[in-house]
Protein backbone atom coordinates (compact mmCIF):
# COMPACT_ATOMS: atom_id res chain seq x y z
CA UNK A 1 0.00 0.00 0.00
CA UNK A 2 1.53 3.50 -0.74
CA UNK A 3 -0.84 6.48 -1.01
CA UNK A 4 0.05 9.95 -0.44
CA UNK A 5 -1.94 12.94 0.75
CA UNK A 6 -3.36 15.40 -1.24
CA UNK A 7 -4.67 18.05 1.15
CA UNK A 8 -4.57 18.78 5.18
CA UNK A 9 -7.66 20.82 6.61
CA UNK A 10 -8.16 22.31 9.97
CA UNK A 11 -10.65 24.03 11.89
CA UNK A 12 -9.73 26.86 14.48
CA UNK A 13 -13.28 26.85 15.96
CA UNK A 14 -16.48 24.81 15.82
CA UNK A 15 -18.72 25.80 11.87
CA UNK A 16 -15.76 27.95 10.90
CA UNK A 17 -14.60 27.47 7.25
CA UNK A 18 -11.75 24.70 7.07
CA UNK A 19 -8.18 26.04 6.22
CA UNK A 20 -6.12 24.49 3.60
CA UNK A 21 -2.38 23.98 5.01
CA UNK A 22 0.51 22.96 2.84
CA UNK A 23 2.37 21.64 6.17
CA UNK A 24 0.66 21.22 9.22
CA UNK A 25 2.07 19.97 13.34
CA UNK A 26 0.92 16.34 14.01
CA UNK A 27 1.34 15.73 17.78
CA UNK A 28 0.52 12.42 19.48
CA UNK A 29 -2.15 11.89 21.60
CA UNK A 30 -3.42 15.59 20.70
CA UNK A 31 -4.05 15.81 17.01
CA UNK A 32 -3.11 18.97 14.72
CA UNK A 33 -2.08 22.20 15.63
CA UNK A 34 -4.37 24.63 14.72
CA UNK A 35 -7.49 22.54 14.58
CA UNK A 36 -10.18 23.41 17.23
CA UNK A 37 -9.96 19.83 18.71
CA UNK A 38 -6.29 19.69 19.31
CA UNK A 39 -5.65 18.32 22.85
CA UNK A 40 -9.34 18.37 23.77
CA UNK A 41 -10.07 15.06 23.44
CA UNK A 42 -8.64 13.50 26.65
CA UNK A 43 -10.97 10.73 26.89
CA UNK A 44 -10.67 9.53 23.11
CA UNK A 45 -6.67 10.66 22.81
CA UNK A 46 -7.24 7.74 20.03
CA UNK A 47 -9.29 9.55 17.58
CA UNK A 48 -7.26 12.84 17.22
CA UNK A 49 -6.85 12.60 13.12
CA UNK A 50 -9.59 11.99 10.17
CA UNK A 51 -8.68 11.20 6.82
CA UNK A 52 -11.08 10.85 3.85
CA UNK A 53 -10.63 9.34 0.29
CA UNK A 54 -10.11 11.89 -2.07
CA UNK A 55 -11.96 9.47 -4.41
CA UNK A 56 -14.83 9.29 -2.39
CA UNK A 57 -15.41 12.99 -2.92
CA UNK A 58 -14.67 12.92 -6.40
CA UNK A 59 -17.11 9.73 -6.60
CA UNK A 60 -19.73 12.06 -5.02
CA UNK A 61 -19.56 15.07 -7.08
CA UNK A 62 -19.65 12.67 -10.28
CA UNK A 63 -22.94 11.13 -8.75
CA UNK A 64 -24.50 13.60 -8.34
CA UNK A 65 -23.22 16.60 -10.47
CA UNK A 66 -21.78 18.46 -7.78
CA UNK A 67 -18.37 20.52 -7.46
CA UNK A 68 -18.32 19.55 -3.43
CA UNK A 69 -15.06 21.35 -2.60
CA UNK A 70 -12.30 18.84 -0.67
CA UNK A 71 -12.71 20.16 2.50
CA UNK A 72 -16.51 19.65 2.46
CA UNK A 73 -16.15 16.95 4.41
CA UNK A 74 -14.58 18.57 7.44
CA UNK A 75 -12.34 15.70 7.83
CA UNK A 76 -8.12 17.17 8.42
CA UNK A 77 -6.55 14.96 6.07
CA UNK A 78 -7.57 14.24 2.39
CA UNK A 79 -5.37 11.03 0.72
CA UNK A 80 -5.40 9.21 -2.87
CA UNK A 81 -4.52 5.78 -3.96
CA UNK A 82 -4.87 4.33 0.02
CA UNK A 83 -8.52 2.65 0.76
CA UNK A 84 -8.93 4.04 4.13
CA UNK A 85 -11.50 1.19 5.32
CA UNK A 86 -8.54 -1.52 4.84
CA UNK A 87 -6.12 0.57 7.66
CA UNK A 88 -8.66 -0.16 10.52
CA UNK A 89 -6.56 -1.51 13.55
CA UNK A 90 -3.17 -1.19 11.49
CA UNK A 91 -0.11 1.26 11.83
CA UNK A 92 1.09 3.36 8.75
CA UNK A 93 3.37 6.36 7.85
CA UNK A 94 2.10 9.61 6.78
CA UNK A 95 5.96 10.86 6.16
CA UNK A 96 7.75 9.74 8.98
CA UNK A 97 4.48 9.87 10.95
CA UNK A 98 3.19 6.98 12.79
CA UNK A 99 -0.33 6.54 13.18
CA UNK A 100 -2.63 3.63 13.89
CA UNK A 101 -6.10 3.30 12.28
CA UNK A 102 -8.70 3.11 15.04
CA UNK A 103 -12.32 2.96 13.26
CA UNK A 104 -14.18 3.91 10.28
CA UNK A 105 -15.39 7.74 10.26
CA UNK A 106 -18.86 7.36 10.00
CA UNK A 107 -20.81 10.18 8.16
CA UNK A 108 -23.48 11.76 10.67
CA UNK A 109 -25.60 14.94 10.63
CA UNK A 110 -23.57 17.70 11.08
CA UNK A 111 -21.27 16.15 7.73
CA UNK A 112 -24.73 15.75 5.75
CA UNK A 113 -25.52 19.56 6.63
CA UNK A 114 -22.24 21.04 6.25
CA UNK A 115 -22.92 19.65 2.58
CA UNK A 116 -26.56 19.63 2.12
CA UNK A 117 -26.48 23.33 0.48
CA UNK A 118 -25.93 21.27 -2.66
CA UNK A 119 -29.70 20.88 -2.72
CA UNK A 120 -29.47 16.92 -1.51
CA UNK A 121 -30.85 15.67 1.77
CA UNK A 122 -29.38 15.13 4.48
CA UNK A 123 -30.43 11.00 4.31
CA UNK A 124 -29.12 11.18 0.56
CA UNK A 125 -25.31 12.56 1.63
CA UNK A 126 -25.46 10.02 4.56
CA UNK A 127 -26.10 6.87 2.76
CA UNK A 128 -23.34 8.00 -0.04
CA UNK A 129 -20.91 8.31 2.38
CA UNK A 130 -21.83 5.00 4.57
CA UNK A 131 -18.56 3.11 5.03
CA UNK A 132 -16.58 4.91 2.92
CA UNK A 133 -16.56 8.29 5.40
CA UNK A 134 -12.88 8.10 6.01
CA UNK A 135 -10.88 6.94 8.87
CA UNK A 136 -10.38 7.89 12.60
CA UNK A 137 -6.70 7.87 13.73
CA UNK A 138 -4.35 8.13 16.21
CA UNK A 139 -0.83 10.05 16.32
CA UNK A 140 1.61 8.12 17.73
CA UNK A 141 4.51 9.86 17.02
CA UNK A 142 4.64 13.54 16.61
CA UNK A 143 6.31 15.27 13.01
CA UNK A 144 5.38 17.58 10.20
CA UNK A 145 2.86 15.90 7.15
CA UNK A 146 3.21 18.06 4.34
CA UNK A 147 0.91 17.45 1.30
CA UNK A 148 2.34 14.83 -1.42
CA UNK A 149 4.03 13.05 1.69
CA UNK A 150 3.70 8.98 1.26
CA UNK A 151 1.29 6.84 3.05
CA UNK A 152 2.87 3.70 3.70
CA UNK A 153 2.06 0.71 5.92
CA UNK A 154 3.74 0.24 8.93
CA UNK A 155 4.74 -3.54 8.92
CA UNK A 156 3.62 -3.40 12.76
CA UNK A 157 0.46 -5.59 13.51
Amino acid sequence: MTGYLTAIFVSPSKHSEQISLESAQLIAGKGITGDRFYGNRQKHTQLNLTLIEAETIEAFNRCYNETLALSATRRNLITRNVRLNDLVDKHFYIGDVLCVGRELCEPCIVMARQISNCGLSSTDIIRFFENKGGLRAEILTSGIAQVGDYITAAGIS
